[in-house]
């Protein structure tokens, strides 16, 4: 099982191991049900009783190895039976039993949170928090600010009182417990700065921990009480720089664990640096990159050190970063080149020192160096314009190195902004002129700017050149943004050349620095965020997770084979004996073919045979994806005639498509009578006749198209709790022989979705967050085609069938893992939303489904799994 066998035919074997009194046994029994309880959840219930008598136990490791197990199996039937187990569990003498309990709560809550509210555990959870054992009130924490986090709500509530306990409890509990502690401290508002300052000395010791988890929260504890002390006005500025002092020593302590955890401290202090520069402003040489560190962790050093870089360390830095672009990585010289010319835009009174370093670089002719170096220079042009220009013909004089499309760009730049101080500035961009048509898009954008620029500073010497780049962005390009603006220019050109100087020539925006480059309130939310992945993405929490939280019984992180058993699924397609006798279920049976006549001649629209609409309905057909045919009748049971059926859409409408094949029968088919029954979908024929033109004589064949459309009066109403029932029931009366006869064909449910079901990301993820997870379908498809593991591919088919492709996301922590989010509308208006995860090299696919119309959730899952297995 830990090698990834599958071994779940074993079940009812290791099932009857339950009842030994080896607790070693036991445990390793109690694991092999966790793992393959949703596989068999028939067979878990043959294990409820001895989970019970297990609860009632009188060694307490095996009371909670019970009540955990029983929370960890994910099996919506075990539940009712874990209530009893888990109110005993939380009152237990024993602590162990406790804080196991607490955990459980939170797990039940993913399962049945009306169960969790219903018992009131979450008040009795509240009641732990006042609990003599430490470790029983920071699983009560954790507990708490688990469903807080699931529901959306604040379940914690953090009084005066309860504030001291926590603190009581945060000397004593462990490294983790400390952690939960600390997270929900971080919530917690004080009430004026006096307050804060008390929590904050409680806190200031975990900054001494040995397990930077515990650092790193204390950190975020400590800075969010800063704003509240600082808010409190200059009487508690004191307070706040012995605080400051007091921070950095921690922060730097990081810095010498494993690579691994100095990148995440890394992270987390780009932003602390960005909120509060004062705490690391005398540190910065700890930011310097030793020799064997990790290319990522000498990246995140550098983006430290500008922002930490000031008057007083300027030369220190530079001194650095020269060393550095020396070194043997490239990326890294790049990124130390480009802090130099950061440093430059940052610190006005720095720059002609930063610009000197530049052009020693340039000087070594290093072709990556140089060609850098012009690019922030370029920058240093703009930031600082009409200061530095003397430096222009040393850059002239490395053209011939540049080969990258961003330096070839910048320095064309350079020359047209320039032109009038560069002697041969024609000649310069001649240059480039010629091999025009091979150049990066960037790079011709900037040629056919600086060209202009050039003519209308000396338009004498460069009218031949302007026109041929003119003809060269204009005629020869493919490119649409290089002939809009070549078009552009060549109009004010034409008209108004006093107007093209003051668009082309007109005085440009100085630019920013953007070292501090986050917004002041998204900065706020990071800092809040400290020690989580929101900290290390720099993004918020729902800028990279779609749902709030993981559906108990769907694992995204790994990708088993084991298939969810969903009762009502799939259903078989039912005789036709039992259609007869009015399977279908709803009102009367209206497959009653009595009051057909063949005089009946209303024109079929529907037929594929017709002529209603000449030129949209072939182009619509040929478009939409074809029907997946079924054998619905026997020639035994239809006086001779095979008929095959499939559903799907064309034109936004939808089609019952049939194969007529006349096997045995000696008169042809030429007019059929089509009646549905009343069926979950409310469909009806469009038209009843079905005329074949031509007709389908013996050993012949024929395809006929009935349009579908929708009548209120042919609903069935789904009963509440279940699925709606997939199967169409038809009758067919062949009106040349007077013949009846029946069948059922499962609805194919993808012909439903409508075109305009594609939603927009912010309302796919307010809708999936706003579904109760109780309305989650899931299931694992396997043995899929190789075209259905690969999201693009999957998404070019879904989209066929207006299934849209919203977001897609690796799996963080899961090499190989990618999960896509698809969003379908019906044209009855039903939204259904999904979250497929793939893993690199397994032909399977989990599907996770979400719908507020759950009684037609089954029939939307079994047509993504139907189309995944598709090839």
């Amino acid at each position: 099982m830990t090698v990834g066998k599958d071994v779940s035919g074993l079940f009812t074997d290791v099932l009857n191991c339950a009842q030994t009194g080896n607790i070693e046994l036991k445990k390793l029994v109690y694991l092999y049900l966790i793992n393959y309880a949703k596989s068999q959840p028939e067979l878990t219930l043959l294990a409820v009783n001895t989970f019970v008598k297990d609860a009632n136990d009188r060694n307490p490791l095996i009371r909670a190895l019970a009540v955990r197990t029983m929370g960890c199996i994910r099996v919506d039937r075990i539940t009712e039976y874990l209530c009893e187990p888990l109110g005993r569990a939380l009152r237990d003498d024993d602590p162990y039993v406790r804080k196991t309990a607490a955990v459980c709560v939170a797990k039940l809550y993913d399962i049945a949170p009306e169960l969790v509210q219903e018992r009131g555990f979450i008040e009795t959870l509240h009641d732990l928090i006042s609990d003599s054992n430490p470790s029983v009130v920071a699983n009560g924490v954790a507990a708490l600010s688990e469903i807080a986090e699931t529901s959306g709500r604040d379940v914690m509530k953090i009084s005066a009182s309860v504030l001291q306990k926590l603190l009581a409890a945060l000397n004593e509990c462990t490294e983790w417990g400390q952690v939960f502690i600390l997270d929900s401290l971080a919530k917690y508002v004080p009430g004026d700065a006096r307050e804060a300052e008390g929590i904050i000395e409680r806190v200031t010791p975990r900054l001494q921990h040995a397990n930077s988890a515990v650092v790193m929260s204390a950190v975020k504890v400590i800075l969010s009480y800063m704003d509240v002390m600082a808010a409190g006005g200059g009487a508690n500025a004191e307070n706040i720089r012995a605080l400051t002092r007091k921070l950095a020593p921690p922060l730097v302590t990081l810095l010498n664990s494993e690579p691994e955890i100095q990148y995440v401290a890394l992270r987390n202090i780009n932003l602390i640096v960005q909120k509060r520069p004062s705490i690391l402003e005398n540190e910065i040489k700890v930011f310097f990159c030793k020799y064997n560190d990790p290319i990522y962790v000498k990246m995140e050093k550098l983006e430290i050190i500008i922002k930490l870089v000031s008057e007083k360390n300027i030369d220190q830095v530079l001194l650095e970063l020269k060393e550095y672009a020396t070194e043997v990585d490239v990326d890294f010289v790049r990124k130390s080149v480009s802090a130099i010319g950061r440093c430059a835009v940052k610190l006005e009174r720095a720059a002609e020192r930063c610009i000197g370093v530049l052009l020693e670089l340039i000087q070594t002719k290093v072709n990556y160096v140089v060609q850098e170096s012009v690019i922030v220079i370029k920058d240093i042009f703009r930031r600082y314009p009409n200061r530095y220009e003397s430096i222009i013909a040393t850059l002239c004089d490395n053209l011939d190195t540049l080969d990258e499309p961003q330096a070839k760009a910048s320095m064309i730049w350079i020359i047209g902004e320039y032109a009038e101080r560069i002697d041969n500035a024609d000649e310069l961009l001649e240059t480039f002129l010629e091999t025009f048509e091979e150049e990066d898009p960037t790079v011709q954008l900037q040629l056919l700017t600086a060209t202009v620029k050039c003519f209308l500073k000396n338009p004498e010497e460069t009218q031949d050149m302007v026109q041929r780049v003119l003809d060269l962005a204009t005629e020869e390009s493919d490119n649409p943004d290089l002939r809009d603006r070549g078009f552009i220019y060549w109009r004010l050109l034409s008209t108004d050349p006093e107007a093209a100087k003051l668009v082309v020539l007109g005085d440009k925006p100085v630019i920013e620095d953007d070292t501090f480059r986050l917004e002041p309130n998204l900065l706020n939310v990071l800092v809040g965020q400290i020690a989580t992945l929101s900290s290390i993405y720099h993004k918020p929490p729902e800028a990279f997770v779609v749902r709030a939280k993981r559906s108990p019984t769907s694992d995204v992180m790994g990708m088993d084979d084991d298939e969810e058993d969903i009762e009502g699924e799939e259903e078989d397609y039912e005789d036709e004996n039992d259609v007869n006798n009015g399977g279908g279920g709803g009102g009367g049976d209206l497959l009653d073919m009595g009051g057909l006549s063949v005089n009946d001649n209303t024109p079929s629209s529907a037929n594929d045979g017709g002529m209603s609409d000449l030129f949209g309905g072939g182009g619509g057909a040929a478009a939409a994806p074809e029907a997946r045919m079924s054998k619905v009748c026997t020639p035994e049971k239809s006086g001779g005639i095979e008929l095959w059926a499939g559903f799907r859409q064309v034109g936004g409408a939808v089609k019952l498509e049939l194969d007529i094949r006349n096997i045995s029968s000696n008169v042809p088919v030429s007019n059929l009578a089509i009646q549905l029954n009343k069926n979950a979908f409310g469909f009806s024929p469009g038209s009843q006749q079905v005329i074949c033109n031509p007709p389908v004589p013996m050993g012949g064949s024929g395809k006929q198209t009935v349009e579908l459309v929708n009548n209120p009066n042919m609903l069935v109403q789904v009963p509440a709790g279940q699925p709606a029932s997939p199967q169409i029931q038809v009758a067919v009366k062949n009106m040349a022989t007077g013949l009846v006869f029946y069948f059922a064909a499962n609805f194919a449910f993808e012909a439903l979705f409508s075109s305009d079901g594609a939603l927009e990301r912010t309302a796919f993820i307010e809708s999936w967050k706003s579904i109760d997870d109780q309305k989650e379908l899931f299931s694992t498809v396997s043995d899929l085609p190789p075209s259905s593991t690969d999201i693009d591919q999957v998404a070019a088919k879904f989209q066929g069938y207006n299934i849209f492709l919203i977001a897609r996301r690796p799996v963080p922590n899961a090499v190989g893992q990618e999960v896509a989010y698809f969003s379908m509308k019906t044209t009855t208006g039903m939204i259904f939303m999904a979250e497929l995860t793939f893993k690199q090299g397994v032909n399977a696919a989990k599907v996770c489904l979400k719908t507020e119309n759950i009684a037609y959730g089954v029939q939307a899952k079994v047509a993504l799994e139907t189309l995944l297995r598709s090839p």
